[in-house]
């Protein structure tokens, strides 16, 4: 009798194992998932954990339970064949919950892991500060995206727009124009009245036809709210643009007969210099195309450094020179490396560096 309890013992247990065995086993590909910064503005925000059958026989998800009402689980309800895939959406409310946030889902099944608790965190920007991020430049009552509206390159001829966006960050309407303009630019609120808290746009338009120089310009305009023009920098936006020649719409014969700018090196050593001196180099320009080589504009942003003439014209396998006076009196005793730029009608070689180096002794 002893013996055949004993073997009944063994057998229940043996069962019990084999039974064990041929459980699911629910696998996730992660467990945890940061949302990082959301706004409370942009609602709500969702995200799928996936998970895999790796066990022998089908998995079933009995229920998803979340630790807050602000999170609402969805999940596979259709039993989920070994080596086959099931999803459990998560969708976070942030609505009124600004700051951090780490939230538990609790995950229920048939599996040998009966329960597996998944986790979700991240942090809600207030709708207020959701909008101060968008405008984080201030104009008085106006709300700027940036101060700088960058036009970029502007092909002689053409224009070029680009927008502000604005907002009224005041209680009242606000009326938004824009002054100081140069001749060469425009600019458009729309709408011209804002509402409070209305978001809006000031549309610039660079007209290069209008504008005398070429290479970088930059000019500074002014804000004007409700009729009063305030000269500040608060009040002030920089626009930036590059006028240079339209090469893309160039033939290939026009292309074979376009000027070619040559020099022996864009490096100028002028030696040792005596403090309180000037000293004059040369830079020799060689045109070995068949078009004139056109200097548009010497940039120069060395106060002590002149270059001149500003604008040259070389025909056709002839040469030009810019002269380069360096004035030392500024410049205490050691060794100096300064450089200015030019701009030609080269296709290949619109903008050049050339480089100056020197010493100054006492």
């Amino acid at each position: 009798m002893i013996k055949r309890i004993g073997i009944l013992v063994i057998i229940s247990v043996l069962t019990s194992i084999s039974v064990m065995g041929q459980k699911p086993t629910i696998t996730f590909d992660e467990k945890t998932f940061d949302f990082g910064t959301i706004n409370e503005s942009d609602g709500k925000a969702t995200h799928v954990f996936e998970f895999t059958n790796t066990g022998s026989t089908a998995l079933l998800v009995q229920r998803v339970n979340a630790s807050c009402g602000c999170t609402t689980p969805e999940w596979t309800k259709t039993p989920i064949e070994p080596g086959k895939k099931g999803e459990i959406t998560v969708t976070y409310n942030p609505t009124g919950r600004p700051g951090a946030f780490n939230k538990n889902v609790t995950v229920y099944s048939n599996a040998s892991n009966e329960v597996e608790s998944l986790l979700i965190k991240g942090t809600v920007n207030s709708k207020s500060s959701a909008a101060a991020e968008n405008y984080p430049v201030e104009a008085g009552d106006l709300k700027l995206r940036t101060k700088m509206i960058q036009m970029s390159n502007v092909a002689k001829g053409s224009t070029r727009t680009n927008t502000l966006l604005v907002k009224n960050g005041s209680n009242a309407k606000l009326t938004v124009a824009v002054s100081d303009l140069p001749v060469y630019l425009k600019a458009e609120a729309k709408p011209a009245v804002l509402n409070p808290n209305e978001e809006g746009k000031i549309e610039f338009i660079f007209d290069s036809k209008k504008c005398a120089e070429w290479g970088p310009v930059y000019d500074n305009v002014l804000l004007v709210l409700n009729g009063k023009k305030v000269a500040d920098d608060a009040h002030k936006i920089t626009i930036n643009a590059t006028v240079m020649d339209d090469f893309s719409k160039m033939t290939i014969e026009e292309k074979r007969q376009a000027p070619i700018l040559e020099i022996k090196s864009p490096n100028l050593i002028l030696g040792a210099m005596k403090q309180g001196s000037m000293v004059r180099g040369k830079a020799i320009i060689k045109n070995s195309g068949q078009k004139s080589l056109e200097i548009r504009r010497v940039i120069n942003n060395n106060s002590n450094i002149s270059v001149h003439p500003g604008k040259l014209s070389i025909k056709g396998g002839k040469t030009g020179e810019l002269k380069i006076d360096v004035d030392t009196k500024a410049f205490p005793v050691g060794d100096y490396k300064k450089s200015f730029m030019i701009q030609t009608n080269d296709p290949s070689n619109s903008f050049m560096t050339y480089t100056l180096s020197w010493s100054v002794k006492k």
